[in-house]
């Protein structure tokens, strides 16, 4: 028997966890970027600009919600739910500390790239709907973009469940406790850089963001969205790079644990633990955006097909042969 107010006890911390991680990487993308950029980035909204997120948000719901004649309006509409789903259900399954997880699936590693594959389903039908040329370009970019990464990034954690001997996140993340290093230092050092490398195409952000390519597409597949459906989009954005980011803390990085602290407290110090090794890596994005120009198509296919794959099959068969003999 499902306990209702279970379930509504995980649904608010899921979506207090995505919210929150949302601001933090919004605040740490406009922070990174002037700070890259040697300028003063936002500094009058609030505590230094620190509220940044919030005026964001506040300025979004003022616009209008336009939906322009010839676009397909269902499927127009629905298109923004698509991938606000697919970054909510992530959260679902990544374990905060042992206890403080939304569901820890014995096949979690299984839905985890399961779910991912959704916003895949939101992103090209918001640019077959829009009815615009440059909107259907940039989903047809995004189609073959997440289709070509998500093959790299799957096999890249297929050697931390061959080296974990589970798919369930919260037992990765025991098994690296039980290593005494992370995963990313005892063997899949190659799968954490693959996974990181696949992941930042997953989020379209530089040098991956083919799909919107402002310069060449006005804004790719979100060109006719404004208002609230615009912001849906906005979010998704910064809740997909965080909890992908918490993702690879947690199957490379040791997740809610460190080696210094007493495994016994962990539930007091893993959301903490956690949420400072998903912002590290935020913080590495934030380096490589504004570090690197856009990738063209042949260059994002190539490193995709012809460098990614053949090494993350080469990483399966280097973990598969030290698993069967040590």
């Amino acid at each position: 028997m499902i306990d209702g107010s279970q379930i509504l006890v995980t649904a608010g911390i899921v979506l207090a966890f995505a919210l929150n991680g949302a601001v933090i990487f919004t605040i740490l993308d406009v922070k990174g970027a002037s700070w890259m950029q040697r300028r003063p980035g936002p500094l009058h909204v609030g505590l230094r600009g620190f509220i940044f997120p919030l005026a964001e948000i506040i300025k979004f719901f003022q616009k209008e919600d336009i939906t322009p004649t010839n676009v397909d309006a269902p499927v127009f509409k629905w298109a923004p739910a698509y991938v606000l789903a697919s970054v909510f259900g992530l959260f679902v399954v990544v374990p905060i500390s042992p206890t403080l997880v939304g569901s820890d699936l014995d096949l979690g590693v299984f839905y985890l790239l399961a779910i991912s594959s959704l916003s895949t389903l939101g992103v090209l039908t918001a640019g077959w709907s829009s009815a615009n040329k440059y909107s259907l370009m940039g989903g047809i970019r995004a189609a073959g973009q997440l289709i070509a990464y998500e093959l790299p990034l799957i096999l890249a954690v297929v050697g931390v469940v061959i080296q974990a001997e589970t798919m369930s996140l919260v037992g990765i993340v025991e098994k690296q406790i039980e290593f005494g290093l992370p995963f990313a230092l005892s063997g899949q050092g190659l799968a954490f850089l693959i996974f990181m490398i696949a992941a930042t195409a997953e989020m379209m952000r530089v040098p991956f963001d083919m799909p919107i390519g402002e310069s060449e597409l006005v804004s790719g597949f979100l060109t006719e969205y404004s208002g609230v459906r615009f912001l849906i989009f906005y979010i998704a954005e910064y809740m997909n790079m965080f909890v992908l980011c918490a993702v690879a803390s947690t199957l490379f990085l040791g997740g809610y644990h460190v080696p210094l602290l007493p495994p016994e407290w962990v539930n007091f110090y893993g959301p903490v633990v956690l949420i400072t090794k998903t912002v590290l890596l935020g913080f590495i994005l934030v380096l490589v955006r504004w570090s690197f120009p856009r990738f063209r198509e042949d260059q994002l296919q190539n490193l995709a097909w012809k460098v990614l794959i053949p090494l993350s099959l080469l990483n399966i068969l280097i973990t598969s042969i030290m698993k069967v003999v040590f």
